[in-house]
């Protein structure tokens, strides 16, 4: 394939590029969308890797894939350094060179396997002593799959697989696939056609900014009630008579541990009895596994609680977590449509929203004597209030307002899980039809 030959690749293309963990609903694929234009740079030699992605909206109706549905394009751009975690360093090594050039330093053993009738050599090596990735190669001497795991919070140990096929000479004999698709957790998230392969051209990536430690800062709204900010996904903390409840465990097992911390600190000597859980896309789920560990029951709509039993008993070897020590068993009350929590004096009313683009199963949670709506991803307000709505005004802010207007809600102060604290005229302000 000539993989001694290349120390830096560029390759381009278009396709489709399909968003992680953010399916309608538990059963459905990751939502598509169109990847107009395709840029992959690496260097081989530092490491380094920089993909810059143009795409366009293709569900339709229109999924957003954890956002609004797309008008016009929208640019992404990631970096892989040879220094990171895993997760993004091993988009260098899965590429065929870089597994080759991987395979080669890490002293890959060999062995044979037949998949589908078809026999594969397959090298087989321990990246940073603890990944393993498989390489399959074929009768014709090209790198057909590679395979490797990563770490996530919500599904533990993923399975990522690099699948490759036509390939061409891209020049002096450096074979290079026409066709590449990669997967994670059992979905592709691109699936791309090769267009040009640019060979030995330097390449320098400027290193992205270091990830931001988590922060988790507190406002009170009203008695008993607190908004959870810090970052980009927020919690909401109630505190009942003898317990509390948490709306929101997103992200991670860190951000949901800095949450508890929080929640503990502003109503002490009460246990968290119930995780207020509003959707099941995987930024807003990544924390479940943490609540469970403390014995928190997760409250959810009732399409999840299938799809969460089989999430939260999946292996976490790769990165242990606290619930991988402790085995606590999870517990779940769900709704379909409607429910009550309250311990007399205090009331949490949770609702599905009905019709929802953003998510088939998404419920808000609305306290009725505060007058207080907390909802996730169906209205963010923009950092300056100043900021008019968007033209198309947002298909989700209007189906919540329409849900709103359904149910008689008479809510004054808004709490967005992304964004800032808002208020009913904002609300209505971006909603408008």
């Amino acid at each position: 394939m000539g993989a001694g030959k290349v120390r830096y690749i560029e390759y381009s293309g278009s396709g489709l590029q399909f968003s992680l963990g953010q399916s309608p609903n538990p059963d459905a694929p990751w939502p598509k969308f169109n990847a107009k234009s395709y840029t992959r740079s690496i260097n081989y030699e530092i490491p380094q890797s920089r993909q810059v992605l143009v795409r366009t909206q293709a569900e339709n109706p229109p999924h957003g894939g954890g956002q609004q549905p797309l008008v016009g394009e929208q640019t992404q751009t990631l970096i892989a350094l040879g220094s990171m975690p895993w997760d993004p360093e091993m988009e260098i090594w899965i590429t065929p060179h870089g597994f080759l050039k991987a395979a080669a330093a890490n002293k890959a053993t060999i062995s044979q396997q037949t998949v589908d009738g078809k026999v594969y050599n397959v090298l087989s090596y321990m990246a940073q002593g603890k990944y393993r990735v498989n390489g399959y190669i074929n009768a014709q001497k090209m790198v057909e799959k590679v395979e490797t795991w990563i770490d996530n919070p919500v599904v533990g140990d993923m399975l990522v697989e690099a699948i490759y096929s036509g390939y061409k000479d891209a020049g002096g004999g450096v074979m290079f696939p026409s066709k590449i698709i990669e997967k994670q957790g059992g979905y592709p998230v691109l699936d791309l056609d090769v267009a040009e392969v640019k060979l030995n051209i330097p390449v320098t990536i400027d290193a992205p900014p270091a990830p931001a430690p988590v922060v988790v800062t507190s406002e009170k709204i009203a008695d008993g009630v607190w908004y959870l900010t810090g970052g980009t996904h927020h919690s909401v903390v109630v505190a009942f008579s003898d317990h509390i409840v948490v709306v929101e465990g997103p992200q991670s097992e860190a951000r949901a541990t800095a949450v508890i911390a929080e929640a503990k600190k502003l109503v002490p000597n009460k246990p968290i009895r119930y995780l207020v859980n509003t959707h099941h896309h995987w930024d807003h789920s990544g924390g479940l596994r943490r609540f469970v560990s403390e014995g928190a029951t997760i409250v959810t709509h009732q399409i999840n609680q299938k799809y969460y039993e089989k999430t939260l008993a999946l292996p976490h070897t790769l990165n242990r977590d606290r619930l991988t020590d402790t085995k606590t068993p999870a517990k779940f009350e769900t709704l379909t449509d409607m429910k009550v929590l309250t311990d007399g004096a205090r009331v949490m009313e949770l609702y599905h929203v009905e019709g929802s683009g953003h998510n088939d199963a998404i419920i808000m949670a609305f306290l009725p004597k505060e007058n207080i709506l907390i909802e996730a991803d169906l209205f963010t307000p923009p950092a300056d209030r100043a900021t008019p709505p968007p033209e198309p005004r947002s298909v989700y802010a209007v189906n919540l307002r329409e849900n709103l207007e359904r149910l008689k809600l008479n809510y004054q102060t808004v709490l967005p899980l992304h964004g800032r604290k808002s208020d009913r005229a904002e609300l209505l302000k971006f909603a408008k039809q």
